[in-house]
């Protein structure tokens, strides 16, 4: 696969503002809104298409040697996609080094789990794009946001940022909006079934964050696509099931502004449901699989239409490609077989 071509960051809100604001400046004030600009994809493709992976819940494990086999697998067919299928960058959804994030941005973490993992020649030069979830929280996420300072591919330029993604050869445009769900919702410890977040650390904080995400859909009206995306999942049928607050904050956002799809991990496995005309996009089985559906019930009647959480399954990923005529979600398990495909048509058709 040819290297990605060079994506421009943009920051109209407030162009002269840092990476990381300085102390006395609020991060929420910093880095409000970015623009991803892409014109071709990383492959060439004539047929004018936007790729990317999305991986949620990869972050390896806190002991030697820092990684589980299925975070190594599914890290080498996440390259061998992205050169047959595409991928212009990877959608990083949280859960990014279990089990309590990392201490400072010099943690070995981010080599052991990250960049000594995802090596294949098809992700060479691809950036992601990451998000923090729970686990992260539970450690420093400022560090992971300084580490985009050290590292030419991670890219995590505030707890909460949108990009901007223009189709190749149209004048279509997409937009994805890079949610804190933790931020928006409260911390969750992971261990209990169904655990809910347990409410906003900072609600001025929070109000903030759900005052950005009104005004962003609000902007996106003229976009072909919008994808919204974020740790915590909107309705899931496994362990965590769906999430009150996202059901009270978020859903009837998304429905309102007629969103193309929510995508998120916490989750570990595969899924994808659809109400209300959105679409729900779990991928959470980036490290860990579980099978069990204990809220099965919990979700609209129907909505379910693809669950996948084999745990003899070497882990799997979602591959999104945008074009203009439709978005094409395809869930592949890392031994490279296709799952689920589904199509999504565009908001203004």
């Amino acid at each position: 696969m040819s290297p990605p071509c060079p994506l421009s960051l943009l920051s109209p809100a407030v162009p002269s503002c840092p990476l990381l604001s300085p102390p006395q400046m609020p991060a929420l004030l910093c880095l409000t809104a970015l623009a991803l600009v892409t014109s071709v994809t990383s492959g060439g493709d004539p047929g004018g298409a936007l790729t990317f992976l999305a991986l949620g819940d990869w972050g390896g494990v806190p002991d030697p040697p820092f990684v589980t086999p299925r975070q190594v697998a599914t890290a080498a067919t996440m390259g061998q996609v992205a050169s047959e299928r595409g991928g212009d960058f990877v959608l990083a959804l949280g859960d990014n080094f279990y089990y309590e994030g990392v201490r400072d941005e010099w943690d070995p973490r981010f080599q052991d789990t990250f960049e000594r993992v995802f090596v294949s020649p098809g992700l060479r030069g691809v950036p992601w794009y990451v998000m923090a979830g729970n686990h992260d929280h539970a450690g420093n996420v400022t560090a992971q946001l300084r580490y985009s300072r050290h590292s030419p591919r991670w890219h995590f330029p505030h707890p909460y940022y949108t990009l901007r993604l223009h189709i190749p050869g149209s004048n279509s445009s997409a937009r994805l909006l890079v949610l804190d769900t933790v931020l928006l919702c409260g911390h969750s410890d992971d261990f209990g079934l169904g655990d809910i977040p347990e409410g906003p650390r900072d609600a001025v904080a929070a109000g903030a964050h759900l005052a950005w995400l009104r005004a962003q859909l609000e902007a996106a009206a003229g976009d072909s696509f919008v994808l919204v995306a974020g740790h915590y999942p909107v309705w899931s049928v496994a362990k965590h099931g769906p999430t009150p607050c996202l059901l009270r904050l978020l859903r009837p956002l998304l429905r309102r502004h007629r969103v193309t799809a929510y995508l998120c991990g916490h989750d570990h496995n595969l899924q994808y449901l659809e109400e209300g005309g959105v679409g729900y996009i779990l991928s959470g089985a980036g490290n860990f699989m579980e099978d069990s559906r204990p809220h099965e019930r919990s979700v609209p009647p129907g909505s379910l239409r693809f669950f996948f959480g084999s745990p003899a399954s070497p882990g799997g990923f979602a591959h999104l490609r945008l074009e203009p005529g439709a978005v094409t979600v395809t869930f592949l398990e890392a031994t490279g077989r296709v799952l689920h495909r589904v199509t999504l048509p565009p908001r203004h058709p």
